[in-house]
């Protein structure tokens, strides 16, 4: 048994089937573009399911959903702001962040890398 808690960087994904899972990880964010919370709910799904199989998956899993919990609260917040009109900017910002991030992070994941998105509230380490 290994009592070592000590801090171990992530695992980079290595085999194509790992790097093939991590890719549709981050890319089933984009499924909220056509059914609304399934880019929530898919993301989680497969990360649950494939972390004890893929242990590399699971700092990317942890990625994804650090980046939809922050996302959700910059929503939020944006939505309240548009009472005084800078909101509106806040929602398109985090619109266009909530596609090109998941896009970036699918590109490295598919490259073996684990790419940490800007602005992620660190909810789950």
């Amino acid at each position: 048994m290994n009592y070592n808690m000590q801090y171990q960087p992530p695992q980079y994904l290595q085999t194509p089937e790992q790097k093939q899972m991590g890719l549709f990880l981050h890319l089933s964010q984009l499924l909220n573009i056509i059914i609304p919370l399934g880019g929530v709910v898919l993301p989680v799904i497969l990360w649950q399911t494939q972390k004890d199989k893929m242990p590399a998956l699971d700092a990317h899993g942890k990625m994804v959903a650090n980046w939809l919990i922050s996302s959700a609260i910059y929503f939020v917040v944006s939505l309240v702001l548009t009472i005084v009109l800078i909101g509106i900017l806040g929602l398109v910002t985090v619109g266009i962040m909530s596609v090109v991030f998941p896009i970036i992070g699918a590109i490295k994941a598919n490259n073996g890398e684990l790419w940490e998105y800007p602005l992620t509230i660190k909810f789950l380490k």
